[in-house]
C-alpha cells in the first residue's frame, strides 16, 4: 500500500528561515502563487487524502483542489518548544556546543519545551497503523518534519548528520505501508505537474 506525503507551500517563516514547529502561520503570497502554478498527479486521484490542522497545510489542500480531506491531529509538525520563531543559525551560534550535542542525538534531539523526532514517530504510529488498515492508498498535506520523520522511520534513518537523501520540497514523497501499518525501506520522489 502507498503512502504519499507532501509539504505543504511556503510561508513568510519559512523564506525568514524561522522555526515554524506549531505556530499557525498562514502561506505566504509567494507559497500560493507556487501552488497555483502546480498539480497533483493524476496517479493520487484515487488516495484517501489526510491534513495537518495547522493552517498552511489546510491552505495547501485548498489550493490543490483537494476535497474530502481528513484532518489529522497527529500529522501536526513537531513541538520545537522555546526554539519556534528563532531563526536556527543564530541560535546555533548562540548556544555553541550545547546546540550541538543536542543535535548529535539525531532522534532523540529535544528542544527545550519540545519534542524529539522519537515522540514524534510515536505519535504516528497509530495513525500509520489506521492507514494500512484502511486498505487503501493514502496521502497527506503534512510539514518538513513530519516528513524527515517517516523517512527516518522506513529507511532506518538515525536521523544524525545530513539527511541520506535531498528532499525536493516541492513533490510528493511516496512510501510503502505493510499491511499492520509499518514503513519498507522504499522511497521515491514523485514531481508535482507544472500547470
Amino acid at each position: 500500500m502507498k503512502l504519499a506525503l507532501l509539504r505543504h507551500g511556503v510561508t513568510d517563516w519559512n523564506l525568514e528561515k524561522r522555526v515554524q514547529g506549531q505556530i499557525d502561520r498562514p502561506l505566504s503570497r509567494l507559497g500560493r502563487q507556487q501552488l497555483a502554478e502546480l498539480a497533483l498527479p493524476p496517479s493520487l486521484a484515487a488516495y484517501r487524502w489526510y491534513c495537518s490542522p495547522l493552517l498552511r497545510a489546510r491552505q495547501t489542500a485548498e489550493l490543490l483542489g483537494l476535497k474530502d480531506v481528513l484532518l489529522e491531529p497527529a500529522l501536526i509538525e513537531m513541538n520545537w518548544g522555546d526554539w519556534e520563531g528563532k531563526i536556527l543559525k543564530p541560535l546555533r551560534r548562540k548556544l555553541g556546543d550545547s546546540m550541538r550535542d543536542n543535535e548529535s542525538r539525531g532522534r532523540d534531539f529535544r528542544p527545550p519545551g519540545g519534542e524529539s523526532p522519537r515522540q514524534v514517530q510515536s505519535r504516528l504510529r497509530p495513525w500509520l497503523r489506521q492507514v494500512a488498515a484502511s486498505e487503501r492508498d493514502s496521502a497527506a498535506v503534512v510539514h518538513k518534519g513530519i516528513i524527515r520523520c517517516i523517512y527516518a522511520l522506513a529507511s532506518g534513518w538515525d536521523m544524525r548528520g545530513e539527511s541520506p537523501v535531498d528532499f525536493a520540497w516541492d513533490a510528493i514523497h511516496q512510501f510503502e505501508l505493510t499491511p499492520d501499518g509499518e514503513l519498507c525501506d522504499s522511497y521515491q520522489a514523485i514531481p508535482l505537474v507544472k500547470i
